[in-house]
Parts: structure tokens; C-alpha cells; sequence
């Protein structure tokens, strides 16, 4: 099933004009691996093997099964990855090169890392008058899912290993990826239900929505929209919206500005630092089925996206919900942070509170440090 969250064009607006072929994703590659295992044995069809794999030639080396068997050939001296060879493939990764096509240099500055998460706290918890109503959406863990401070070395020595053509971090070790698994670990959001589609506004839907959702006048929404490069909102309009609203016992109005607040600080989170996108606030037209949408799966399409656009050369910044990548990090890689595990932490709780994250336990520790344990690891120091 395909998930759709405010991409602008859609990906298939022009699938008729474009010839069919196979998806370079990690289970196509392991067809590939399958189907050259059988023409091993018969020589004939040697010639068909490469009819769904361009620029592959005769010289391309037998590739490996589930991309377990560990190939250092193309691993720098000083520990990064470089460009490998058209007939290395790609250490930790696959060795047919055909299927990573945007891959880019590893040596690159660290990341600017966007991350809205301690804005929640500004706004503080819900008022009481609403609680039932945000548990009731299934997003009230993330009042509490936030890190303190993000790790940029160690976030920037994860996203370089990213590849879009298989949406996994391709290590030494292996290949892994974020999964919907650990998104209810760390998260506690649901991963099944409805999917909410959200399409492109232009502004006059967008003032259509503050106006009919949010209860304020028409030339409010429409001098907000202007402020904050339309069709967003300021997140510091909507904290002051909300008390407003509070003074009002406007509960249902007050409940749907504090949700859009939330999520724009952390699932929806992009690279303004200061600013959410209205379409986000459709989802909250009906807050007794705004429970039903699998806000899980909704997140980790946009860290997806996040990590895709980031993956790029060109690209400085990762925008998206940080702590969701941050804490899967410390989740499964534990000997790559020095962050530890907070004294009050509930077993009951979503995983991602469960670490201090302050800049006393990051001081000091570069990019280049966070590389080198990165390709020392090996597959017992994985979680």
C-alpha cells in the first residue's frame, strides 16, 4: 500500500510515459542473487540475467547472498568509505553497483541537525480539560519522546551510510534500516489503522482550514499564512493561539491547536525550525477518528524522507523528527554513544525517554571519532 504525505507531484502523475522496470530495492537484488545462483548451473541462460540489470557486464563479480559477507576492499585508510570500483561494489553493502545509483562521497561535514523536539516543552503539557481527547489520538507519547540535546557527529556517521535506492544504512557489518518494530518500541504510536493522505494546499484552503478548525478570523489566518510563507503556521502562533483559546474553554479548538503543535515539533518536523504545515491540522477534523491513522507508520515514511533528501551531496541539514533516529542509534549500536539511561525511566514507557541526552555526556566527540567506531564495529556490538 502506498503512503502519500505532502510530497507535492505525485510520484505516479506520469507512470504511463515511463518504461516498467524493477525497483532497486534490497529483496530485488536478492531475486538477482537467486536467479544468477540457478544460472550457475545452467550455462544457457547466462544472457537473460543481465536483461533486467543495466550497465552490468560479464565482468561483474559473483554477487553475495543477504549482503552479510563483509567486503573491505574499498574501505579507506583512514576508515571512511570511499567511491568503490564499478566492479567492488560497495563495502557492507551489495556487489552489484547497479542498484545504488546515487551514491555520493562519505567524507562530508557534519549535519546541521533541525530538530524541533524541546519546543514541546514551551507549550507544556496538555491542559487538563483535554487530556482524554489527545490520549485518545494515540499521540500523547510524544509529549514525553523528545532527546535534550541531538548528536550531530553521531547522526552525521549514520546518514552518510544512508541509500535511498534501499532506504538502509549500509554498514560494514551489514545493512539495517529503522522498521515499524521499532517505532512502537521507542514511540509507543500505532503502526496499524487508516492512512491519512495529505495533499498539497494552496493558501486559500490553508486560511480555509485556520479559519474552520482553529475558529479565527479570516484575516488573522490570512496575515499568519503571510508571516510564515504560506500555507504554514509559526509554532509560536499557535502556543499563543492556544492559551487564548484556553481563556476561552474553547476545548475542542484548543485541543486541535495543541496536536498540530505537537506534531510539528516532532512527527512533521521539517527544516524552518520555526514553522508547521497546515494540511497536518485535516487529520484533527475529527478527533474520535484521529485515533484510527497509524501515526506510526506516518513517521517513518517522513524520516524517510528526511534521511533521502539529507543523503544527497548537496545537502547540509536533516530536518524530521531527530529523536526517533537518535534514540535508534542508542537502541541498537550501544558502544557508538556515551549517553546513559535516566535513573527514573519506567519500563512501561516508550523506549526513547529512557536516555539523558545532555551535552556533558557528548562534549568533545567529533564526527570523525563517531566514523571510526562505526567500521570497528562488528556484529556483536549490535543490538
Amino acid at each position: 500500500m502506498k503512503l502519500c504525505f505532502y510530497r507535492g507531484i505525485s510520484e505516479d502523475a506520469h507512470e504511463a510515459d515511463v518504461p516498467r522496470r524493477r525497483k532497486p530495492t534490497a529483496s530485488a537484488r536478492r531475486q538477482r542473487v537467486r536467479l544468477h545462483e540457478d544460472v550457475t548451473e545452467r550455462p544457457e541462460y547466462v544472457p537473460q540475467l543481465h536483461e533486467d540489470v543495466p550497465h552490468v557486464s560479464n565482468a561483474t563479480p559473483e554477487m553475495t547472498g543477504a549482503a552479510d559477507a563483509v567486503q573491505t576492499e574499498g574501505v579507506a585508510t583512514d576508515g571512511s568509505l570511499g567511491s568503490p570500483a564499478a566492479d567492488e561494489g560497495f563495502p557492507g553493502g551489495p556487489r552489484d553497483p547497479s542498484i545504488l545509483t546515487d551514491f555520493a562521497e562519505h567524507k562530508r561535514p557534519d549535519l546541521k541537525l533541525v530538530s524541533h523536539d524541546r519546543k514541546v516543552d514551551k507549550i507544556g503539557r496538555s491542559a487538563l480539560e483535554i487530556e482524554g481527547l489527545i490520549v485518545g489520538t494515540g499521540l500523547s507519547p510524544m509529549i514525553r519522546c523528545f532527546v535534550i540535546t541531538t548528536d550531530p557527529g553521531l547522526i552525521s556517521a549514520f546518514f552518510e551510510r544512508w541509500h535511498r535506492e534501499t532506504s538502509m544504512f549500509h554498514l560494514l557489518v551489514g545493512e539495517l534500516t529503522i522498521t515499524l518494530d521499532d517505532v512502537v518500541s521507542l514511540l509507543h504510536l500505532p503502526i496499524t489503522g487508516a492512512l491519512h493522505t495529505f495533499e498539497p494546499l494552496v493558501t486559500s484552503d490553508s486560511i480555509g482550514l485556520l479559519t474552520e478548525l482553529l475558529e479565527v478570523n479570516h484575516e488573522e489566518a490570512t496575515f499568519e499564512t503571510r508571516q510564515a510563507s504560506e500555507p504554514h503556521v509559526r509554532l509560536g502562533w499557535l502556543r499563543d493561539l492556544y492559551e487564548s483559546q484556553c481563556r476561552a474553554r474553547r476545548w475542542v479548538v484548543v485541543a486541535r491547536t495543541y496536536l498540530l503543535h505537537l506534531v510539528g515539533c516532532t512527527l512533521f518536523a521539517n527544516k524552518s525550525s520555526t514553522h508547521v504545515h497546515v494540511v497536518h491540522l485535516k487529520a484533527f477534523r475529527d478527533l474520535a477518528q484521529a485515533g484510527g491513522f497509524a501515526w506510526g507508520a506516518a513517521a517513518l515514511v517522513h524520516m524517510y524522507d528526511h534521511l533521502n533528501v539529507a543523503s544527497q551531496a548537496s545537502t547540509r541539514q536533516l530536518g524530521g523528527y531527530i529523536t526517533l533516529l537518535q534514540c535508534w542509534i542508542y537502541e541498537h549500536f550501544p558502544t557508538m554513544h556515551t549517553s546513559v539511561v535516566h535513573d527514573a525511566y519506567d519500563e512501561g514507557s516508550p523506549r526513547a525517554c529512557r536516555w539523558l541526552t545532555g551535552k556533558a555526556h557528548m562534549t568533545g566527540i567529533k564526527g570523525a571519532s563517531y566514523r571510526r567506531r562505526l567500521d570497528a564495529l562488528t556484529v556483536t556490538d549490535v543490538c
